[in-house]
């Protein structure tokens, strides 16, 4: 079981690292159905502006859904909500930190908003935006809001 909304405090931060791989993107674009040439085309995309194969933006983006759903606040955790910016290419062969922040909570309505943002191996900002999840209840806290309803 994840953190509760009373376990959770403003500041909090997780992460988790990965290294992305031909395989990674290939496996991404198998599953979505999104074969845009941009990623899987190495001739097509040597004509682009990122001059080779990126990554898909949303690959990335999931590294924050695996920071939230088993870090902060962890299992259990509803992914309600993601605003997001990409604001540079993922490479094959980049190696990304997905990091979360804790900067609001809502407490009546058991929300929890974190700042998420991505890095490459050299620091530069690749994607950046704010989540809002739900953070897992435990048996206690779900028995009193029936009672107070």
């Amino acid at each position: 079981m994840g953190k509760t909304m009373n376990e959770i405090r403003i500041g909090d931060k997780a992460s988790f690292q990965k290294t992305i791989s031909e395989t990674d993107v290939y496996l991404y674009a198998g599953v979505t159905g999104d074969i845009n040439p941009a990623h899987i085309n190495h001739e097509a995309s040597k004509n682009t502006m990122f001059k080779g194969r990126i990554a898909h933006g949303m690959l990335t983006a999931g590294l924050i859904s695996a920071v939230l759903g088993v870090h902060l606040p962890g299992p259990g955790t509803i992914y309600l909500g993601q605003d997001l910016k990409f604001t540079a290419p993922v490479k094959f062969g980049d190696t990304i930190k997905a990091e979360v922040e804790v900067i609001e909570k809502i407490q009546e309505k058991n929300r929890v908003k974190l700042n998420t943002i991505c890095t490459n191996q050299d620091g530069e900002v690749v994607l950046k935006g704010i989540a809002t999840v739900m953070p897992p209840k435990v048996e206690e806290e779900v028995a009193i809001s029936n009672v107070v309803r």
